[in-house]
């Protein structure tokens, strides 16, 4: 008996030894581990936040687009990036784009100005109201001050009479820098003298945000288009052109011009002259307007409020690949005949089968068809390819820009007319920049598998969780009760 206590004794005092060895063993190990998680962290507090953090946002709320690094990495001069804000108010997501920029070029310097400081600072730059976190883009004696809200911009969504909030900081940014860096911008001229509507203001915001100087135009004082003209808008006109500014404007098409027109319906049927612009080409327009047959095709329960049905094409792909839909209220009716030899024409906007002109026009008093109205499918929305290299692009409503139905189509009206102007005069890589919507997305789901993940959350993982933890714990002391 004393030998065999001897032997335990002596089994237990060697156990001891080889636990007294595996501990120490381990507690270096830790100890090299932590030195080395202490240099690495050290190291990593060093590199630039570009390389530390993801963007995991499903709008990519903190990550800049490859146009931004385009015009960023193409910069030959000095450009200064003045953040106005106090101390403790700053913005959490401009600051981490800020930093974005600063890291890519060596020409962007970022510098914080506190209005409490300097009070007076942003007072050289802009006369509007300097909200905190509002910036001021400079390069030499070229400036442009960007508003906090211009970084946070709200939309009213008719549907549900709420605001959408969007964060356009590398959009309105990006646009800055190449603007102050820049003398010579794209020039828009807008027609005048037939009763033109003023483009609308959201539009025209759109349009200065995009760099384009935007000046007006009469052919009346005028033997030619001026010659740095890239684009002639003709919007919502209420009385016809003349003959002789037809041709004017057509020999400035056949000579590789771009021209975008807006032109519904007129109370008298008028504009004759400048649909023969569409007629040379093979276009005719259909007397009286547009009604829909078919339910799926106009809103808010008008038939005249057309929600078209859109062509695949480098204008209209955005809005189909995002499921959105233009409106066009009071249009004119367009049949492409395809009889011209002088350039092509693509179908942008159509409407369904179940469509007809109404001839009575604006003295209409039934949505139904009477006898005399022109059966459809019609075209609302065409691109024109003339073959020296000219384009015009041509919808049949005069109101589809308007800041009302802009709104009603979740800006998918503004979109495309923006979308016209970049395939007119080309897009620069700062206008191909949109906004990043900051609304929620709410996951839906049925009743049916909301109880099933109840079930499968409150019930099944727990209990399988604790019969693990059970089952681990009854092999343990299997093994200790075997090994003593």
């Amino acid at each position: 008996m004393k030998n065999g206590d001897s032997l335990k004794a002596l089994g237990k005092a060697e156990r001891n030894k080889l636990a007294l060895r595996v501990g120490s063993y381990s507690l270096m190990i830790m100890g090299i581990v932590l030195a080395i998680l202490v240099v690495v962290n050290v190291f990593t507090s060093a590199l630039p936040s570009a390389a530390t953090k993801f963007d995991i946002s499903s709008t990519k709320l903190y990550s800049i687009t490859s146009n931004t690094k385009v015009v960023v990495n193409a910069l030959e001069q000095d450009v200064t990036i003045y953040w106005v804000v106090q101390s403790g108010e700053e913005d959490a997501v401009i600051e981490n784009l800020l930093s974005k920029y600063d890291s890519l070029s060596e020409h962007i310097e970022i510098v914080k100005k506190n209005p409490d400081v300097f009070p007076t600072f942003a007072e050289q730059y802009t006369k509007e109201t300097v909200l905190n976190n509002s910036l001021i883009v400079e390069c030499g004696e070229r400036s442009r001050f960007i508003s906090y809200s211009d970084i946070y911009v709200q939309e009213a969504d008719m549907y549900s009479y709420s605001y959408n909030t969007s964060f356009d900081g590398e959009g309105a940014i990006t646009s800055a820098i190449d603007y102050v860096v820049n003398e010579e911008l794209p020039q828009i001229y807008t027609l005048e003298g037939h009763g033109e509507e003023e483009l609308p203001a959201s539009f025209r915001e759109q349009i200065e945000k995009e760099n384009i100087e935007v000046s007006t135009l009469s052919l009346l004082n005028v033997d030619t288009i001026p010659e740095k003209t890239d684009c002639i808008i003709i919007y919502g006109p209420s009385s016809d052109i003349s003959e002789e500014e037809k041709e004017i404007l057509a020999a400035y098409v056949a000579g590789g011009g771009k021209l975008f027109v807006m032109a519904g319906p007129t109370e008298d049927d008028g504009l004759e002259n400048l649909y023969g612009l569409l007629a040379d080409y093979g276009v005719e327009r259909t007397e009286g307007i547009v009604v829909e047959g078919d339910r799926a095709y106009y809103a808010f329960q008008a038939p005249y409020v057309l929600l078209p049905e859109m062509a695949d094409n480098e204008i209209t792909n955005s809005l189909i690949e995002e499921n959105y839909y233009p409106i066009m209220p009071v249009s004119q009716g367009l049949t492409v005949t395809g009889d011209s030899a002088k350039g092509t024409v693509t179908e942008l906007l159509t409407t369904s089968a179940s469509s007809f002109s109404k001839i009575a026009g604006y003295n209409i008093s039934v949505y139904e068809k009477e006898e005399g109205d022109i059966d459809g499918p019609f075209t609302v929305g065409v691109s024109v390819a003339d073959l020296s290299g000219g384009k015009m692009v041509w919808f049949s409503c005069s109101d589809f820009l308007s800041d009302m139905y802009n709104a009603y189509s979740s800006g998918a009206n503004g979109d495309l007319g923006m979308n016209v102007l970049s395939s007119l005069i080309g897009e620069s890589e700062a206008m191909a920049i949109r906004s990043k919507s900051l609304n929620y997305n709410y996951l839906t789901i049925s009743e049916s598998t909301s109880s099933l993940l109840k079930m499968l959350m409150i019930g099944v993982f727990p209990l399988a969780y604790l019969g693990f933890g059970i089952c681990v714990i009854m092999a343990r002391r299997r093994e200790q009760h075997e090994t003593v």
